[in-house]
């Protein structure tokens, strides 16, 4: 009876501590919020109209150069509304954003090297602004600052372009080394937002897994560049909420980070939970770009087979080649709670 009470208080022990390990992050699973039409693939970019009616453009390696590239339209429930096809672009669009001042949905062409200003209803486009640097350049995400100027990513020649909000002239920003790199994916500067003191501007790097911030000096000019954290796996879409957290689309560990203005991770959130029997993504595969409404943040999956550049294999690439439904996923936007935060 002695060892029978002694294996009794020994398991009541174990069963009292604490499993900080385990529940250090609350992984509220992401779930489909919109499912594109048979042929359409590689959702990329994605924004939010008036309305909440979300907005996606497609990457679409899939299609022969020469194709236009496509946006698709869902209601705020995930129905699709249409299927607008870009006049004079590539099949190779990236982000999307309404003008906060003009109202303009403008629309980067990474194929076509330039930015578009799109008509949201026919798909009819004229050109905003060109790239500068020809087939060097690398546009991927397009934000705005306080006065509506245009500032524009460029993955590949590591600068940040700017437009006044009429676009037609541009200049580089900011050109800087942490704006580039030699990893996998190839690519370098990708998300950007502003702070909400709009005196610093966060830049994700892909290629080096990292979130660089830039100072905004006096007049709007940039300052120095600097790594703000590392170890992002991916670091792609980047937004900022009402408490200047980052929510950080890591598209190679198939998450979101959330990490706060003093660089600490508070929440890793959604996962890849393999694929459907339709073959669509369960979660997050390759998750890309990200924008909040109202009480969800939504998500494209690109799903992209970076072997298709001739690169080696990513760990999502053999699941990428084998989607069959492309899909654009949605999360809560709450930062569930974690044990020991300050």
């Amino acid at each position: 009876m002695h060892l029978v009470r002694m294996l009794a208080a020994l398991i009541a022990a174990l069963v009292a501590v604490p499993v900080t390990s385990a529940s250090a992050w609350t992984r509220t699973p992401a779930t489909t919020f919109a499912t594109l039409p048979a042929g359409a693939a590689h959702p990329e970019g994605i924004t939010v109209d008036h309305a909440g009616n979300v907005y996606v453009a497609t990457f679409d390696v899939s299609k022969p150069a020469g194709t236009p590239g496509e946006i698709f339209v869902f209601s705020p429930s995930g129905r699709l509304l249409r299927r607008l096809s870009v006049a004079g672009s590539s099949n190779l669009l990236l982000d999307l954003a309404f003008h906060p001042t003009t109202g303009a949905l403008l629309v980067i062409d990474f194929g076509g090297k330039q930015l578009l200003t799109v008509n949201p209803f026919t798909g009819a486009s004229s050109v905003f602004v060109t790239i500068p640097g020809g087939a060097a350049a690398g546009p991927n995400v397009l934000t705005f600052d306080a006065a509506g100027n245009v500032y524009i990513s460029d993955s590949f020649q590591g600068v940040i372009w700017r437009t006044p909000p009429g676009g037609v002239a541009i200049t580089a920003w900011k050109t800087d080394p942490l704006l580039t790199t030699t990893g996998v994916p190839p690519f370098g500067a990708n998300g950007l937002a502003f702070n909400h003191a709009s005196d610093t501007l966060f830049v994700c790097n892909t290629g080096n897994d990292s979130v660089v911030r830039i100072a905004v000096v006096a007049g709007g000019d940039a300052g120095a560049a600097s790594v703000f954290v590392n170890s992002v796996n991916g670091c792609d879409g980047l937004i900022i909420d009402e408490q200047d957290n980052l929510w950080l689309a890591a598209n190679q560990a198939d998450e979101i980070v959330v990490v706060n203005p003093a660089g600490r991770v508070i929440a890793k959130l959604g996962d890849f939970d393999g694929l459907d029997p339709k073959g669509a993504p369960r979660g997050l595969l390759f998750p890309a770009s990200l924008v909040r409404s109202g009480e969800f943040i939504y998500v494209t999956n690109l799903s992209l087979d970076l072997r298709l550049f001739g690169l080696a294999p990513p760990v999502d690439a053999l699941w990428a080649a084998d989607v069959r439904q492309h899909t654009v996923s949605k999360i809560p936007a709450r930062i569930p709670p974690i044990p020991g935060l300050p």
